[in-house]
């Protein structure tokens, strides 16, 4: 027997004594719902050769950094220090077997005691290390010139100096009275 399909208003009223389900609640972001899982992972497998890379020139030195990389680090079973594979160049990868204890101690000061206890060489093409950032030990800094009277001041003051020490106290000098120009002139501002 055929049942006839119920009125919109009929349907209006079944609908609305029905319960619905609540609508879900939206996912956490994916950085708060990993982070117990990669710290958990970071206390089981430590800092791997991705660590190493950044700091890779001043845990080796200069004349490694050039010619190594370092390619993977695998943690030892039971607790024993892992092994760290290294890329090296084809011709150093004599220097650097004969230097792998040097290479060993220097990473187990970086990444802590008995992290690495084994060293593995893969020869290949390694990529340059980015160039540190250049030094401003022995740069000039710029220094303003002083008024005239200041000038003449210091040119009588250092006047009875010997003549090879004139020029480098006036040079000091100069960078003094300078120094102390720019201080008045900050608090001033």
């Amino acid at each position: 027997m055929a049942r006839d399909l119920p009125t919109e208003s009929e349907t209006r009223e079944i609908l609305s004594r029905r319960r619905t389900r609540p609508a879900p609640r939206p996912a956490p972001p994916a950085g708060r719902a990993l982070a117990p899982f990669i710290r958990e992972l970071d206390e089981k497998y430590g800092r791997g050769a991705g660590a190493l890379e950044p700091r890779w020139r001043e845990i080796v030195g200069d004349q490694l950094a050039r010619v190594t990389r370092p390619q993977k680090l695998t943690k030892g079973r039971a607790g024993s220090g892992g092994t760290l594979e290294l890329r090296v160049a084809g011709p150093a990868a004599l220097l650097v077997q004969h230097q792998s204890a040097e290479i060993l101690s220097r990473v187990n000061l970086f990444l802590g005691p008995g992290a690495v206890e084994k060293l593995r060489i893969a020869q290949g093409p390694v990529k340059p290390l980015p160039q540190p950032a250049a030094s401003t030990k022995g740069a000039r800094r710029r220094i303003d010139p002083l008024d005239a009277a200041a000038e003449a001041d210091l040119a009588k003051s250092v006047e009875a100096a010997p003549d090879a020490l004139k020029a480098a106290l006036a040079n000091l000098g100069r960078a003094v009275l300078s120094d102390k120009a720019k201080g008045k002139m900050d608090r001033t501002r």
